[in-house]
């Protein structure tokens, strides 16, 4: 169905505001209206976001904010520039950039880094080209990142967990933390539906593909050996769904607990597969709270080819 075919839809809601608000410029009515701010009155007339009236947006749901230390700082950009469309993703890739500059939209919300470090730094590795060119690239087309990692986690329920939950259709067995508890599975049916949900080419899974798991500890991203371990030992989960392990921590501990005869399995979906989902559920859940900004996710993909 074609969108100007609605009276409703997003498109015929832009062109009624549009031919009000060419008309109220016409007329000079419009210049009794603030600059910035809420122009929202009897003709629906758009409210006008900074950059950081977008974080102060976010930051407002969650609990705890502001956080003293975080890496969700403003990356590129200034808070003060006005906000033209909003991109959620989860990394900032060239090919991200790329589509929100063709999307006119001068704001990026990812989950990870823009310069691949934790912290963001642009000199952590000295005269390399590819920082060089993407930031002269954010630059030159004037955009502005806001990393929102921390946070986002900090949502209640887990902004990337639920996100993830989700999508995998699995809300009615999900309260909150990182544990479900679900009718019975097999190993390669959880690899399966999650596969199919997520829209991941592979996974790896380490375990009897015919075990029955109802207890699962779900852990998307890189939570890292120790907190992964630790949830092993702690919830004794009967299996552990993660993003991505250190191969000689997690991934060891497994076998050799599986060895020593201990019913516990891993699926490992990928660092991108396992968080985009919180990303894109975020850009659902921002966009009620700008109205007049389009919000639209970019998934930024998995980078690897499997031969």
């Amino acid at each position: 169905m074609s969108s100007t075919g609605n009276s409703n839809s997003p498109y015929a809601n832009w062109q009624r505001r549009n031919f009000i608000r060419t008309g109220l410029q016409a007329t000079g009515a419009l210049m009794v209206l603030p600059a910035s701010g809420m122009t929202d009155g009897w003709f629906g007339l758009l409210k006008e976001y900074t950059v950081q009236d977008v974080i102060d947006i976010v930051l407002k749901e969650i609990p705890g904010a502001p956080i003293k230390d975080t890496v969700d700082t403003i990356k590129t950009g200034s808070a003060e520039q006005k906000v033209t469309g909003i991109v959620t993703t989860m990394f900032p890739t060239i090919d991200v950039i790329k589509e929100a500059i063709r999307l006119r939209a001068n704001l990026i919300i990812p989950h990870e880094p823009v310069f691949y470090n934790h912290l963001d730094k642009q000199n952590w590795i000295e005269n390399s080209e590819v920082v060089a060119r993407k930031l002269e690239l954010l630059n030159k087309h004037k955009i502005a990142i806001w990393r929102a990692h921390d946070y986002w986690h900090e949502l209640h329920p887990d902004g990337i967990i639920h996100g993830v939950v989700k999508k995998a259709g699995w809300e009615k067995y999900y309260k909150e933390g990182k544990i479900l508890n679900m009718p019975p599975a097999s190993v390669k049916e959880l690899a399966i539906h999650l596969k199919a949900k997520l829209g991941i080419r592979q996974v790896r899974v380490i375990g009897d593909l015919s075990q029955k798991c109802s207890k699962i500890a779900l852990l998307p991203g890189a939570w890292g050996g120790w907190d992964q371990i630790t949830t092993l030992v702690q919830d004794k989960p009967d299996i552990l769904i993660v993003g991505e392990v250190d191969e000689w921590e997690t991934a060891e501990y497994i076998r050799d607990a599986r060895v020593l005869g201990m019913n516990i399995s891993l699926i490992i979906l990928g660092h991108v597969q396992s968080e985009e989902p919180g990303m894109e559920w975020m850009g659902g859940w921002l966009q009620p709270r700008v109205p007049g900004i389009n919000v639209i996710h970019v998934g930024s993909k998995d980078p690897f080819v499997w031969i």
